[in-house]
């Protein structure tokens, strides 16, 4: 099967600026999801799509191909899947063919290793009916029976209606009462080239995942967007074998 990985990244953060070429551990944040897809056993070939010269000029310390972002897709509205499929795209016709898979990398997204990938893509060979495999983190504390918003009076209403619950009187404090809630935590997703082909036929709001998207479980996970991230994400790499002058591939 021939496997790519896209990593994206553009310049001109407003939430966090910097964040793609931030220093975590000694070295830049976009190298954790690089070393991931380098030593995944199924990636063949890893490209890096951006407008910014500093990401491009980090990314070449691995074997990677340079995809210039073109201005329109590096604005504070272009969405995310626009680049990713005009990246997508000039893969094929760099290529000249299809791949099976695309792995999906975030500059700003390290809580990802080669383990989650390689588990991705033998979870997608095993279920030839799934479009997709990503990473998802258990947050019960967020499930949607909690999440609130502002009425006109600025009171906060249920965002989502009990109703969608099932039966009201059955709900309670209990964070675990609904069962658990998986959010795709952005570290990385796994899918097919169909997906991608057919993008309008995709979930929201990541549309490129396909309709049916398998679990990729990960303890934590996040592409950092607020400066409190930061110093989870180093928790996890740490817990995972990271120092500085260290990675867990260096065995």
């Amino acid at each position: 099967m021939n496997t790519v990985a896209i990593l994206l990244g553009r310049k001109g953060s407003k939430g966090l600026p910097g964040k793609n070429t931030m220093q975590l551990l000694g070295r830049p944040i976009l190298h954790y999801p690089l070393l991931a897809a380098t030593h995944s056993k199924y990636v063949d070939s890893i490209y890096v799509t951006t407008d910014d010269p500093e990401i491009a000029r980090e990314a070449q310390d691995f074997e990677v191909e340079l995809i210039d972002r073109p201005a329109y897709l590096c604005t504070d509205t272009a969405l995310f899947e626009d680049a990713l499929v005009h990246a997508y795209t000039e893969v094929k016709n760099r290529t000249g063919k299809v791949p099976d898979y695309i792995v999906v990398l975030m500059c700003n997204a390290p809580t990802i290793d080669a383990e989650m990938i390689d588990a991705a893509i033998e979870s997608l060979e095993a279920d030839k009916e799934a479009d997709s495999a990503v990473t998802v983190t258990c947050l019960n504390m967020y499930s949607p029976l909690r999440a609130r918003r502002l009425n006109d009076h600025g009171y906060l209403d249920p965002f989502v209606p009990f109703e969608s619950f099932g039966d009201p009187a059955t709900l309670n404090c209990d964070r675990d009462s609904q069962g658990d809630s998986y959010f795709a935590d952005m570290s990385h997703s796994v899918t097919r080239a169909e997906c991608l082909e057919n993008l309008a036929e995709g979930l929201l709001p990541q549309r490129w995942m396909g309709q049916k998207i398998l679990p990729v479980y990960n303890t934590f996970g996040c592409d950092i967007d607020a400066s409190w991230q930061v110093a989870v994400s180093v928790n996890w790499l740490e817990e995972r074998g990271y120092e500085e002058g260290k990675t867990p591939y260096d065995d």
